[in-house]
């Protein structure tokens, strides 16, 4: 519709100027004069007092191009034979067989892919897992061999003073643990022990 429209809004300007060049030739036009513009039809009106006036008849669309050749009916199908038809059938098929064959092998890959990444992420955590019981194992055995070391030299340490300070009778040491604190009455005592030992060494 719109591009009717705007044919018809070219065609009118189009008449107007050929309307203009024809009332300059000719001043008194022929009564019912019919001029044709491709699918348009002018007829030009009596005279009027505010100037000429024109009757403009479009053609219908199955007017425009009578000269065009009738569509012709589509062809039809040739009927296909028994044959053509299984081999079709048969062709469809291996179709579909290699493609059922080929998204089972790409579902095997992604379920291989997805194993290979879930035993490499065991084997990390794995090794992770034994590299810090390893440290933590170091670590510790460390730490005993300088406890150890410790109260190896705390020992040298309390053998030397013992060997130097006077002998105190050992019937007044437990007397003496009484007049400690309680946090000092446990140390004392285990000095006590190590006084012992000591003497019996």
């Amino acid at each position: 519709m719109a591009s009717t429209m705007s044919a018809y809004k070219e065609k009118m300007k189009e008449l107007s100027v050929l309307s203009l060049i024809c009332s300059c030739f000719y001043t008194q036009p022929h009564p019912n004069t019919i001029y044709q513009y491709g699918d348009m039809e002018v007829k030009q009106l009596d005279k009027r007092a505010s100037g000429q006036s024109f009757e403009v008849i479009l053609k219908s669309p199955s007017d425009l191009s009578p000269e065009s050749p009738i569509l012709s009916s589509p062809p039809k199908k040739k009927d296909i034979s028994l044959e053509e038809l299984q081999k079709r059938l048969e062709a469809a098929e291996e179709r579909r067989k290699t493609q059922e064959a080929q998204v089972l092998k790409q579902l095997a890959e992604k379920r291989e892919h997805e194993r290979e990444v879930l035993h490499k992420a065991l084997e990390e955590n794995n090794n992770f897992s034994r590299l810090a019981e390893e440290k933590l194992n170091y670590k510790m055995e460390l730490s005993k061999e300088i406890r150890e070391a410790h109260l190896a030299a705390l020992r040298e340490r309390l053998r030397e003073k013992v060997s130097t300070a006077p002998h105190p009778h050992p019937a007044f040491l437990p007397h003496l643990t009484l007049l400690l604190l309680p946090w000092h009455q446990e140390l004392f005592g285990k000095v006590f022990i190590l006084l012992r030992i000591a003497w019996k060494a």
